[in-house]
């Protein structure tokens, strides 16, 4: 019963994540923007100067793809898989896994995304839902791979029927699992340099950001994913990202079912009174500064009076991709500000 509260919380926040659309949130009150990470990465192939052995300049050429050697196998969340040949046509029905398919050098065997995979905007968006995808319409597409952090029974088993590999990557619980899930793409799609090197930059400047952040105060913070208070604590991912830089969480002690995504009370966060709001609902849901003020009672909490409640990009604050630098790069800018 516990793994089955457990899924279902996770599932919640899945579609909380999907919410996420191209809205424009209200005027900022502190600026929570970051650089955005750098992990694009281009190969670069040397031309044969041989031109006496064009037969060897071309085998030269096949020796420089990508060093997996096919099959492939992978250790998933849902088992063993197999993949027998590179995926030229994959599916990406995850915006996490969009981002990082692009991220890794993959994005020229990406052939179609989800409705919520936004970015990076070269993305070839489909009209087939993330959240409740059709199985006919994805048949259709004729993918040798899809991807996704979520699929139901009944349509993994539509693809396995068919031969359809499918590769499952639940929402990560960690900046561990993000790097994890980066080199098993890198591995799925013959791209495993590229992945490696995403994540030693990633890990690279997330360290620079502690040491940027070691100084801070230790307030405590309220971390909004919708108006309805669901929220994380300091287990999941974006948990992880306040702790590193010493914030403390009012959710963690709210988490009885210990799912790390609780549902919390406006009473309790009254109670709490955080010293910090961090809205990550400002597109989905057009929550601001402004908004929360305007709530019964909230005009009375000190990151309401003392303005620092902090308007955070739905998208970067959710998806546990490359882009993880660029949420953590906005808290520390935030957190600078604040003191």
């Amino acid at each position: 019963m516990k793994i089955f509260k457990k899924l279902f919380t996770l599932a919640i926040v899945a579609f909380l994540i999907s919410l996420a659309t191209n809205c424009s949130s209200s005027e900022t009150q502190i600026n929570a923007s970051g650089v955005k990470a750098d992990t694009s990465s281009n190969t670069q192939m040397e031309e044969s100067t041989e031109a006496e052995e064009p037969a060897e300049a071309e085998e030269s050429t096949e020796a420089e793809e990508p060093a997996e050697a096919f099959p492939v196998t992978l250790q998933t969340a849902m088992g063993e898989l197999t993949l027998e040949a590179q995926p030229v046509k994959i599916l990406s029905l995850s915006p996490t896994a969009t981002e990082i398919l692009f991220a890794i050098g993959a994005g020229e065997q990406v052939f179609a995304v989800d409705d919520q995979s936004n970015y990076p905007p070269e993305a070839p968006i489909s009209d087939i839902s993330g959240w409740s995808p059709n199985l006919e319409a994805i048949l259709a597409m004729e993918p040798d791979l899809v991807v996704h952090s979520y699929l139901p029974e009944d349509i993994e088993q539509g693809l396995a029927n068919v031969g359809i590999p499918s590769l499952t990557q639940f929402s990560a619980m960690t900046l561990e699992d993000t790097y994890q899930q980066i080199q098993q793409l890198g591995q799925a799609t013959g791209n495993s340099e590229q992945a490696e090197t995403v994540v030693s930059e990633m890990e690279q400047k997330i360290d620079d950001l502690v040491m940027r952040g070691s100084g801070f105060s230790p307030y405590t913070f309220y971390h909004e994913l919708d108006q309805t208070y669901y929220s994380v604590t300091s287990t999941t991912f974006i948990g992880q990202v306040y702790a590193m830089i010493g914030l403390t969480n009012i959710a963690d002690a709210a988490d009885e079912a210990g799912s790390g995504y609780p549902q919390l009370s406006e009473e309790y966060i009254l109670s709490q009174d955080p010293d910090l709001i961090f809205l990550a609902d400002t597109k989905c849901c057009g929550q601001s500064a402004e908004t929360v003020s305007e709530r019964n009672g909230w005009s009375a909490l000190t990151a309401v009076s003392e303005g620092k409640v902090i308007e955070l990009d739905d998208d970067i604050a959710s998806r546990w991709g490359p882009r993880v630098v660029d949420f953590f790069e906005a808290v520390v800018v935030a957190m600078e500000q604040v003191e």
